[in-house]
């Protein structure tokens, strides 16, 4: 019954295409003529509503998002109510296919993609207006499923979400239908819904002077709404040491707007598989293209990182801590395994003063710098938001001349319209100044590396920093195998692996000096191919990789930049996720496996088309379940392949575990894997 409403809809819309003035739009993706994802935008009522169907020559139509609400509340007017008229404009771009519908002084655009649809509004007005409020409506079925991650506050029970638009952006997925969301509880996106036998995944794309986007359930229902961090009025500094905005009190309207503009867009990716939502690039697609001339100067690479740690040395003639002689040493160790960068993470500058010009005594940056460069490995430096914010241009300037190349940043904790300014800022500045940023603390990534490509990386994760912390009840596993399918589809993530105390389920303890993951050896090794990270920390102490050289050589030559070259080839979301990545240019191939809480075997299949030098294998051992540290390295005899059937290996994945394959030689650029 429900397909045949849609298709009576869509006769409706084709009849008031045909016959009188045009009441809606719909787009349809031409890449694919037998199968479409269709978006409607209708306002025969005088109302806008947008819809979406998955458009199958050979099963017919389906409702993917039932007619819901848009609309702008300003300060001049409602935008999406009160329609007499509109003018349509067609747009066919290289990769998908749009329209512009105009309504006087504002308009909204659709586009339909193969792997989704999104829809923006775009302004007219050329003088100062607000934005007092964005209705953006999700409609669904209330027993339609949903993984989603609620901000990291919980409220009382009075549904007032203002103290709940301060947050981390970290935490956990909640597996629940959508009418039992707790409506108390703002949800921060990216998010995925099943809806009958597809998946969605419900994101934004060119978060650019304009809040970011929540998600709520105050009815109980199926249809998710939007909420906007009002702009802020008077922010204090406080928080940690100091470092952090502390809101105060917020206007009545969630942004200021000077002249015409586009706003941000509401993107939904649709996949019939959960791999075709890790695989979707929507969000970058979407973006602005990038704005800097010349972008040879960014360089992704690995980071040795001694937070996580605790400046954790061993069997040293100094006393490890925030010192050069400290940091020399880790210098020392990324030059010798062919590391490109160290982090002076928090300490570096005077605490509790949030002035980045106030370096502590025991601390000599351009020393360090110096020392850095001398063994080709660059210093990144650690920021918190409210001292880097207090004077982005004179830091950048002052740093980048002593040969600085780059900033971790800190505790931005909003994504007001406030917040947002200064991300565009710190990379737009910084870009000037040749300066990587890797954002922490922030709301997940819009596009911004697409516009600003030395905008490097982005937390908003759950990441392992987490386990120097948080209980043996917590349950970091189910999580790691659920990131790639959403928060990971959004773009890069500084999860921060490479843990060398790996614990086994059962044999995990939080340990704030000597940390340790849950899992196995060969699950943070997998980490580096299926997580998308072109700045990648190894996050344990130099001393506990040079015990097991090997290991660390491995890790530290692990690629980064990964995502244009690797592909989710298969998992499902809380289970399992398999990837492959392949450099022609470099000869080289990698298929990982990251596993949830259930042994599971799985078979690796070997591409054809490769001239192999050599196949190395990384899988658990057989102790894995009870020593997480173990783990099996087989080097496989390639000559010995003679019939398709031996070019597939079975590989058993422990409870927590994972597998590597690194496969060497020359690579014939078709179909690697069917890819």
């Amino acid at each position: 019954m429900r397909r045949l409403f849609a298709i009576f809809t869509l006769l409706i819309f084709a009849i008031g295409a045909t016959y009188g003035q045009d009441r809606s739009v719909h787009i349809d993706c031409h890449l694919y003529p037998w199968l479409s994802n269709r978006i409607i935008l209708d306002w025969s009522d005088g109302t806008l509503r947008w819809s979406v169907y998955r458009v199958d020559k050979h099963s017919g139509y389906e409702e993917v998002i039932a007619p819901s609400r848009l609309a702008m509340t300003t300060d001049r007017g409602v935008w999406g109510e009160g329609i007499e008229s509109a003018e349509v404009e067609r747009i066919d771009g290289e990769k998908y296919d749009g329209a512009i519908i105009n309504f006087g002084d504002y308009s909204v655009e659709l586009r339909s993609h193969v792997d989704g649809v999104a829809y923006r509004f775009i302004s007219t007005i050329e003088s100062d207006y607000m934005i007092i409020d964005e209705l953006a409506e999700f409609s669904f079925d209330g027993e339609d499923n949903a993984w989603i991650p609620y901000v990291n506050y919980r409220p009382d029970a009075t549904s007032d979400y203002a103290t709940q638009f301060e947050t981390s952006f970290e935490n956990t997925y909640t597996y629940t239908s959508l009418k039992d969301i707790d409506w108390r509880r703002l949800i921060f996106a990216p998010i995925v819904v099943e809806r009958n036998d597809l998946k969605l995944w419900i994101s934004e794309s060119n978060l650019e002077d304009y809040p970011g986007m929540f998600l709520s359930n105050r009815d109980g229902d199926g249809v998710l709404d939007t909420e906007f961090a009002p702009r802020p009025k008077e922010v204090e500094q406080g928080g940690h040491n100091m470092l952090q905005g502390m809101v105060k009190s917020r206007h009545n309207y969630i942004a200021e707007c000077h002249g015409s503009r586009s706003f941000p867009w509401r993107v939904v990716a649709i996949g019939e598989e959960d791999c075709e939502l890790a695989n979707n690039d929507l969000v970058w697609e979407l973006a602005d293209e990038c704005r800097l001339e010349d972008t040879s100067w960014i360089k992704p690479g690995k980071v040795a990182w001694e937070w996580w740690n605790d400046w954790g040395l061993e069997d040293v003639d100094f006393t490890p801590g925030i010192n050069n002689e400290t940091y020399k040493y880790y210098i020392d160790f990324a030059s010798r395994y062919g590391i490109e960068y160290v982090i002076l993470d928090e300490g570096w500058a005077v605490k509790g003063e949030a002035d980045l010009y106030n370096v502590v005594p025991e601390i000599d940056v351009k020393e360090l710098v110096d020392y850095a460069a001398e063994r080709n490995v660059g210093i990144i430096l650690w920021a918190g938001y409210w001292a880097l914010n207090r004077d982005i241009e004179g830091l950048c300037k002052h740093y980048s001349e002593m040969g600085v190349k780059g900033w971790k940043v800190d505790f931005l904790d909003r994504d007001d319209q406030e917040m947002v300014e200064f991300v565009y800022d710190v990379a737009e500045i910084a870009a000037k100044y040749h300066m990587l940023v890797d954002y922490h603390g922030v709301y997940k990534p819009t596009g911004l590396n697409r516009t600003y490509p030395n905008a490097i990386n982005f937390e908003g994760v759950h990441g392992l920093e987490t386990m120097k912390w948080l209980g043996a009840e917590h349950d970091q596993i189910t999580y790691d195998v659920t990131l790639p399918f959403i928060r990971g589809a959004a773009g890069p993530m500084d999860y921060t692996q490479g843990a060398m105390r790996n614990a086994a389920k059962g044999y995990y303890y939080p340990d704030y000096s000597r940390p340790m993951s849950q899992g196995t050896r060969c699950h943070q090794l997998a980490m580096y191919i299926i997580y998308d990270a072109p700045l990648t920390m190894l996050c344990d102490s130099p001393t506990n990789y040079e015990k097991e050289p090997e290991f660390a050589r491995l890790i530290a030559s692990m690629p980064t930049a990964l995502r244009t070259k690797r592909q989710i080839t298969d998992g499902a979301i809380g289970e399992y996720v398999e990837c492959w990545y392949s450099d022609i240019q470099e000869g080289i191939s990698y298929k990982a496996g990251l596993n949830g809480n259930e042994p599971r075997r799985v078979t690796v299949c070997i591409p054809i088309s490769i001239e192999y030098e050599s196949i190395d294998l990384y899988v658990d051992g057989a102790r894995a379940e009870e020593d997480g540290t173990d783990y099996q390295h087989i080097s496989i005899d390639f000559k010995k392949f003679k019939t398709y059937s031996d070019l597939q290996i079975d590989v058993d994945m422990a409870a927590g575990g994972g597998y590597l394959m690194v496969i060497k030689g020359k690579i014939t650029p078709v179909s690697i894997n069917g890819l």
